[in-house]
């Protein structure tokens, strides 16, 4: 080699060398680097005030002032909507309601501001100290996670009115309400001293979690074990006040004797009578109800609905799963948990209107017979599991169509059901010593007060810590996978089994019809069915049945007079277009399910179900 060409060689080389220097292997290159954790200084911390005004309350606009102060302004101010609310597992999009947005700063001068996405709104704060932001939200939509405003009333969540600055879910913030007129103002929030209808929240959380009703509202003041409760209820309607202060401090105190403590300083309901539903919160939850549904018996349908709710300040607010706090507004929060968050809350909806003495011992059974029945009736139960259900719960259990019925559960009942025989297992395994309450008490001091949530994984650990013995196929079986329930096997460790008093064979076509204006409209066809199985389709209106006039009260006795295997013509509008089809008829015996005591019960499974039910097994 000539000694220019070593030279160049040489030189070659030791730039290969110099680039090696600086740059990653491969195995750098997989290997995660770690961020170096940013803490936020009380500096970068705005103060944040609201207003919310409603001085037009027929136009349905809230009106909303947000003022930031801080003492390094940041040259551009983000703040952000929630797209969902804690509790209720759907995108809902609140900034598709918000108008007029304008920005001034200190002195009145007026800030640009641009959205950067659908939920977040940018601010050029040019130097300000602080800044004033000022918007409406249009509210004409009562749910319990929702927003309105009317003549009457106004009720809001926080999450669907109020913004919050990028990154500042941590900061505290107050909100005042200038109500209409002579309007009262009540919430779960604690008021602050000296200004009017004011009050304080220490974070974002606390404040999202934390409904408003303002109106004329009736107020019902009622103490549990030292704590101050009250019901605030927007309407009128034939309910009792006695009666709700009587069952609800029953409730109470069955749930307080799950836990050993009331973990809020006071209470409160919010009762809104029209629509239904509820939404839980740390310290108080919103319910609405059927004004006229409170005679009765129906008393004990609004009781299930405030056990449910009240249990929740447990059971998902401080029991938390992996993914449900802290919260993330502005996407979906993933868990596969929900079958026991709202299923484990259902079934002990049940258990505590039991303890409480609000139903009998055969009145909890009989629910779960219906249970299991709606259950068998649905071919989903196939197709997905309760941890598949709850992890999917942001794009199906909210927006369920008419093909629900065949690939879909839902969590809260089948969850419901099978915390129902969990706790028999776990009862059982143990010989009473144990049951579900203990997993609940471990969950609330173990994880709760440490700081923690609960992952899948934690919950079957310590089921099979009070059960005393795997139980890896129970929950392979009825959580995880979409196995048929071998309902006996487990009842019978409480002395009961399933019976299922089936009807004689009779013919059918199966599925769900709705007769409206005239119109026999087909709603639903789960697999299976004659109907499913040779051609009709949703939403098909049913004519005529062998060139008779179609009603369904006609429809259902003219096939009560058929036999299974015979043939008939029916003639269907699909699309506009009159069409005909000829189906054979199936045969079924319609099941009955109910929950009975076995033949001659031992005195163990007399004893456990005593102790379990509060009653003899009779």
């Amino acid at each position: 080699m000539q000694k220019s060409s070593r030279l160049r060689a040489l030189g070659l080389l030791i730039v290969v060398l110099f680039i090696s220097m600086y740059q990653e292997t491969p195995a750098q290159r997989k290997k995660p680097k770690t961020k170096t954790p940013v803490v936020e200084s009380k500096a970068t911390t705005p103060t944040i005030a609201f207003v919310v005004g409603m001085s037009k309350p027929w136009t349905h606009l809230l009106e909303v002032e947000m003022r930031l102060t801080w003492d390094q302004m940041p040259e551009t101010a983000e703040v952000v909507m929630p797209v969902w609310t804690p509790g209720s597992y759907l995108v809902r999009e609140y900034a598709r309601h918000v108008e007029d947005f304008d920005v001034e700063n200190d002195t009145g001068a007026k800030r640009t501001w641009k959205k950067t996405n659908k939920n977040t709104w940018a601010i050029t704060t040019a130097g300000s100290k602080s800044i004033v932001i000022r918007y409406n939200v249009y509210a004409n939509e009562l749910t319990v996670r929702t927003n309105e405003l009317n003549g009457d009333h106004a009720f809001f969540t926080p999450a669907a009115l109020l913004m919050h600055p990028k990154g500042q879910i941590a900061a505290a913030s107050t909100v005042k309400v200038n109500p209409y007129s002579d309007w009262k103002v009540a919430t779960g929030l604690p008021a602050v001293e000296g200004q009017t209808n004011t009050f304080s929240a220490e974070n974002f959380d606390v404040l999202y979690d934390s409904p408003f009703e303002v109106g004329n509202f009736t107020e019902l003041k009622f103490t549990v074990e030292g704590k101050p409760h009250r019901y605030v209820i927007e309407g009128e309607g034939n309910y009792n006040p006695q009666r709700i202060i009587r069952d609800t401090t029953k409730i109470i105190e069955a749930a307080y004797a799950v836990f050993g403590e009331l973990p809020y300083k006071d209470y409160t309901f919010i009762l809104n009578l029209r629509g239904g539903g509820g939404l839980e919160h740390m310290n108080s939850t919103a319910l609405q109800y059927n004004k006229f549904g409170f005679a009765g018996d129906r008393h004990n349908n609004f009781m299930g609905l405030v056990a449910h709710e009240y249990f929740h300040l447990w059971n998902v607010k401080r029991i938390r799963p992996d993914a449900l706090g802290p919260f993330d507004y502005s996407n979906e929060n993933y868990t596969k948990l929900l079958w026991f968050a709202e299923g484990g809350t259902s079934y002990y909806e049940g258990v505590l209107m039991r303890r409480a003495g609000l139903i009998s011992d055969k009145d909890f059974l009989s629910s779960k017979a219906q249970q299991i029945q709606q259950l068998q009736d649905r071919p989903g139960r196939f197709e997905t599991s309760l941890e598949e259900a709850s992890f999917d719960a942001w794009i199906k259990y909210y927006r369920a169509d008419e093909n629900a019925v065949n690939n879909q559960i839902s969590y809260y009942d089948k969850g419901d059901l099978v915390s129902f025989l969990l706790d028999v297992e776990i009862r059982t395994a143990s010989n009473g010593t144990k049951s579900l309450d203990d997993v609940l008490r471990y969950l609330y001091n173990e994880f709760f007060k440490k700081g923690r949530n609960y992952t899948p994984e934690d919950y079957q650990k310590i089921c099979e810590t009070m059960a005393g013995r795997s139980l890896d196929g129970f929950f392979s079986k009825y959580v995880r996978g979409r196995d048929e329930i071998d309902y006996d096997s487990i009842l019978s460790g409480i002395g009961l089994r399933l019976n299922d008093a089936r009807g004689r064979e009779m013919a059918y076509l199966g599925g769900s019809l709705r007769e409206s204006d005239g119109r026999l409209v087909i709603t639903a066809l789960p697999q299976g069915m004659p109907a499913y199985e040779q051609g009709l389709n949703v939403n098909d209106q049913i004519v005529a049945i062998d060139g008779y006039r179609a009603t369904q009260q006609f429809l259902q006795s003219y096939l009560a007079e058929k036999k299974p295997g015979d043939k008939v013509k029916l003639t269907i509008f699909r699309f506009d277009e009159l069409r005909d089809f000829e189906i054979t008829l199936g045969g079924r015996g319609r099941s009955s399910y109910s929950i009975v005591k076995v033949d001659n019960p031992t005195e163990d499974q007399r004893r456990l179900y005593q102790s379990y039910l509060l009653a003899e097994l009779k």
